[in-house]
């Protein structure tokens, strides 16, 4: 492949570049000599990284390599790749920080699911491995063993939960076989509502898996039990799950500052109908993330409107601080019509490689970006790739996904809302699903050039998602070509305003109480509600918690929010007590309340004096009362019992 050394040398202008021909081989001495000095070494070639690496052991600097070959230079438009090399080589320099992992031990206790003869087969292969128990749900013709090696019984799992080392069944129709069975096993009386525990759950049923995206849930393995090489295959990956394995933790979370809900009402639900295994459950006002068993798809942390949960591999700004070093080199180094190109390392980088090898390579102007999974890219990311200058923008994606990946697909159609409405014409943000690298290239092939913004942005910043989505949006609205103020977006977008029906409103605050960012503001010195956009994530708390259900999200975009201050929705004159002249209320409110008990309450006749304990504060209501020996229930024959909490709740959902 041709090496445009001016190109990487422009695009990388504070670095020392050279080319070799060989420096895995005659040339390895140039490289050991490289290894020997100071500073970041960055090597424009992945194959012979663990040959690099053994000779470059005990290097005090880091060590980063690029795989220019097969996403650059094996191109049939590879004498144009030098400005895409230099952005590679850019990127690869840029620190990834370390992520925590947690630990997943397995004692080799496996459980056999299956429903006839290939259940236990299986186990026969294992037992020399595990310790196996064979269950048979709804048992035809199984022969008794002439030794019992392992547990053969009966039994239908009703329910499954837990990952690898720490399983728990719950079975139905359980029983033991009668020792005396002859041609076929004969079972016990069945039993109901057992329990099982295991390390490994093996399931031959050939019926539906017992896990959402089973395929991601470790140490829960299936096969098509009529395949006896899938069977055979599961059985090779059984075999080896026993000791301490080392799990990423993929997700960061800070219950703190989690909006899923507040006093038993329902905000926030976002990462609950995106996580695809399950591991995401409700946990009083926030959620939980079972680390064990998340799969890392990562679509939880674009999706939190506040940031409490975020992806760690690598965080966001990490990421961000990739996409700058990439696309202002690009730019730098004289490439132009930039497209990023998202992809995983299991399926992309496989088909990038094979399209390098037997088709005609990546455009010249695609900029491969691998990443843990595609579905951990957010809005974040989008924005500040076309704020730094790229002009579009793919995802590739497996045709059947290993887990639904809506939230993805909710965050490309957002970014194409707010690309159009900045004027960014033509569809420039799509993904490609396909296992064909043909395809592939047949498809950014097709891709006709745009235009980028005539000015790139050069912002870095550091911080959690939600700082960086408005920081990249703010820089995005500054560079594009036709910027709009204010752009309409989807439901479920984190960024908004509310709308409140005033004539409705009581000014009772309750919405204030409930928001958790501040966005609904009051004043403690007069009856007022204020609203400040820039706090607002849209997670309908107040929506949920308003008593008169007088709010509604508007999801939006205003580049003003930022700057603008807060903004008041209702404001009324105050109530003052008759008796000392202090605020205390809602003047209007106070009036209706007094105007339905006069006369329509037993405790209240028309034109009594009591009705002015109404008009007081708490504290003259109590002197009141006191002084005029206020009782209540006299005059009432018939004292009707209390009303509590649940009394008025229940009153309240027959309203609803």
């Amino acid at each position: 492949m041709r090496l445009d050394t001016g190109a990487v040398q422009r695009g990388c202008r504070k670095s020392q570049i050279a080319e070799f021909r060989q420096l895995c081989r005659a040339e390895l001495e140039q490289f050991r000599n490289a290894a020997g000095a100071e500073g970041t070494l960055v090597v424009g070639c992945s194959q012979e990284a663990p040959l690099f690496g053994a000779e470059a052991k005990g290097r005090s600097g880091k060590m980063e390599f690029a795989n220019l070959r097969e996403t650059a230079g094996w191109s049939t438009e590879g004498t144009k790749a030098g400005p895409k090399m230099a952005a590679l080589l850019a990127a690869a320099s840029e620190p990834a920080p370390s992520f925590p992992f947690i630990t997943l031990s397995s004692e080799g206790v496996i459980l056999i699911y299956g429903r006839d003869e290939v259940a236990v087969e299986a186990g026969q292969l294992l037992a020399d491995h595990l310790d196996v128990t064979i269950m048979i749900t709804k048992p035809s013709q199984i022969m008794p063993p002439a030794t019992t090696s392992f547990p053969i019984v009966q039994g239908t799992i009703r329910n499954a939960k837990g990952h690898l080392g720490a399983f728990e069944l719950t079975v139905d129709d359980y029983a033991a076989p009668r020792p005396s069975s002859r041609d076929a096993l004969v079972f016990e009386a069945p039993r109901n509502g057992l329990t099982s525990r295991c390390d490994i759950v093996l399931d031959l049923s050939g019926g539906t898996p017992l896990f959402p995206a089973h395929d991601l849930r470790d140490g829960y393995l299936s096969a098509d039990p009529r395949d006896p090489a899938a069977m055979l295959r599961a059985v090779l990956r059984a075999r080896d799950l026993v000791g301490s394995f080392d799990k990423p933790k993929y997700v960061n979370f800070t219950a703190e500052i989690c909006v899923h809900s507040r006093s038993g009402l329902t905000g926030c639900h976002r990462c609950l109908d995106l996580c695809p295994t399950g591991a995401i459950t409700p946990d009083g006002d926030h959620v939980k993330i079972n680390a064990e068993v998340c799969a890392g798809c990562g679509q939880c942390a674009p999706a939190c409107p506040t940031g409490a949960a975020t992806y760690a591999l690598p965080p966001a700004d990490a990421l961000l601080h990739k996409l700058r070093a990439m696309l202002l080199t690009y730019r730098e180094a004289g490439g132009s019509h930039a497209v990023v190109l998202f992809h995983d390392g299991q399926h992309g980088t496989a088909l990038i490689d094979a399209l390098a090898r037997y088709g005609d390579g990546l455009p010249a102007n695609v900029l491969p970006f691998a990443v843990n999974e595609v579905t951990q890219v957010g809005l974040e990311a989008v924005a500040a790739s076309f704020a730094y200058g790229a002009a579009g923008m793919r995802f590739l994606l497996r045709p059947k996904p290993l887990h639904d990946v809506s939230g993805l697909s909710q965050t490309i159609a957002m970014a194409d809302i707010i690309l159009s409405g900045l004027g960014f014409s033509g569809r420039r943000v799509s993904a490609i699903e396909t296992n064909d690298p043909d395809v592939l290239g047949e498809v950014l092939r097709a891709i006709e050039p745009m235009p980028a913004a005539e000015r790139s942005a050069t912002f870095k910043t550091v911080g959690k998602r939600r700082d960086l989505l408005r920081f990249a949006l703010h820089e995005l609205h500054r560079v594009a070509p036709a910027p709009s103020d204010v752009i309409a977006l989807s439901q479920g977008a984190p960024l908004g305003a509310v709308t409140v029906n005033t004539d409705g409103c009581t000014l009772c605050l309750a919405c204030v109480s409930a928001c958790p960012t501040g966005a609904l503001r009051d004043d403690p010195e007069r009856p007022v509600l204020k609203f400040v956009e820039d706090a607002c994530v849209q997670c309908g708390l107040c929506q949920s918690t308003c008593p008169e259900k007088v709010i509604t999200l508007k999801p939006q975009i205003d580049f003003r929010a930022a700057t603008a201050p807060p903004v008041i929705i209702k404001e009324e004159e105050p109530a003052l007590c008759i008796r000392c002249g202090k605020s205390f209320g809602v003047k209007s409110t106070i009036e209706k309340v007094a105007a339905k008990l006069e006369g329509r309450h037993w405790m209240y006749p028309a034109g009594d004096k009591r009705l002015d304990v109404v008009r007081m504060c708490a504290d003259c209501r109590v002197i009141a009362m006191s002084e005029q020996q206020f009782d209540p229930f006299v005059g009432v024959s018939e004292r009707a019992p209390p009303r509590t909490t649940e009394d008025y709740l229940r009153l309240r959902e027959s309203k609803d």
